[in-house]
């Protein structure tokens, strides 16, 4: 995996900004479309993906290289992300999926076309909202 290091001597460096900055750098190495797939915040241990169990350390750096991650790029002191290019990935555009709430309170993620005339979940359009699944409000 190549790494670079971007410098940024400043204190009030931000996640966005880092990440920016971060993309940036991609760019200039040749990325096209350059996605962050994981990253990790030196002093508060801030990694992501997060599980539980994970050293913060080291667990960032194999998930990105593991999961199509081709560039590390140090921001500062403060940030490490790793990069993979998703030029050749295809989008599927905009998804007809919506969030309904059931009569007990669950919410669910549905199928919009699958759904018929009713304006309920059903089993057939619909799975429970959970910390796996995306909300779409």
């Amino acid at each position: 995996m190549q790494t670079l290091r971007v410098d940024y001597p400043e204190h009030d460096l931000t996640f966005a900004m880092a990440s920016e900055m971060a993309k940036s750098a991609a760019c200039d190495s040749q990325m096209q479309s350059p996605t962050i797939i994981s990253w990790h915040q030196h002093g508060s241990d801030s990694v992501s993906p997060s599980y539980d169990g994970i050293d913060p350390q080291s667990w960032w750096g194999k998930y990105g290289a593991g999961n199509g991650g081709r560039l590390e790029v140090s921001v500062g002191d403060q940030y490490d992300f790793i990069l993979m290019e998703t030029r050749g990935y295809e989008t599927v555009g905009r998804l007809p999926v919506s969030n309904l709430v059931a009569e007990d309170g669950v919410e669910y993620i549905c199928l919009t076309p699958m759904l018929g005339d009713g304006a309920r979940p059903s089993e057939r359009a619909c799975v429970p909202l959970d910390e796996w699944m995306a909300n779409q409000y």
